[in-house]
């Protein structure tokens, strides 16, 4: 039974490291971004911090088309899943979240929304192709964003997100920014425990130490 199980996970291990395959899942992966940057951009009341986060939406599309095809992907169906509902709960929060309260003087948000998609675009173009949603290894990356912390383009998240609730307060949205931040950095946890069998992660994860920010966590 053991033998089955495990030639069953090689050839499902196998079927998704394909690349039309992969480039599939790709594509229909991103189609709820691309319809959600849709809405973003006809809406009346787009605001400046949702105009500006979009931009890294565009990166993501972009680079998860083009993406290179993973040496190996989790089967484990738990990571799929959180990997699913992280991704498209922020989707789904930008795209539905309810109007709140200014809670600063606009210009704060403002500043933290270009702050963001500074970080996403430095950790976007430091990433390359080697982008998805899912543990997977498609090359280990060490340049640029990925020398200062091990998931940059999560901390742009975290930054997008508070520029977010600044901008439109209210207890529910606060409370599905913390939820999705809390879904993010189980997801951190969840992709290194993944990567570390490779000995270059695991030089990696010695020689870079903070997760988020510099210096903090």
């Amino acid at each position: 039974m053991a033998a089955v199980q495990i030639a069953s996970k090689s050839r499902f291990m196998e079927f998704l490291t394909t690349p039309w395959v992969d480039k599939t899942i790709a594509v229909i992966a991103v189609t709820p971004n691309s319809l959600e940057l849709y809405h973003r951009y006809t809406d009346a009341n787009l605001t400046f911090v949702r105009g500006v986060l979009g931009v890294q939406v565009i990166i993501l599309v972009v680079t998860m088309v083009l993406r290179r095809t993973p040496v190996r992907v989790t089967p484990n169906p738990w990571y799929w899943l959180l990997a699913f509902v992280a991704t498209y709960g922020v989707v789904t929060f930008y795209a539905f979240a309810p109007t709140g309260t200014l809670l600063v003087p606009s210009v704060v948000p403002n500043a933290l929304a270009i702050i963001a998609v500074s970080i996403a675009i430095y950790a976007r173009l430091s990433l390359g192709f080697s982008i998805g949603f899912v543990p997977a290894d498609r090359g280990i990356v060490t340049r640029g964003a990925y020398r200062l912390v091990r998931h940059p383009i999560y901390t742009a998240l975290f930054v997008g997100l508070l520029a977010y609730i600044l901008r439109a307060y209210s207890a529910v949205n606060l409370l599905l920014a913390l939820v999705l931040m809390g879904l993010f950095m189980l997801k951190s946890v969840i992709e290194e425990r993944f990567l570390r069998d490779s000995p270059d992660y695991a030089a990696y994860l010695k020689r870079v130490r903070y997760r988020w920010i510099p210096g903090l966590i």
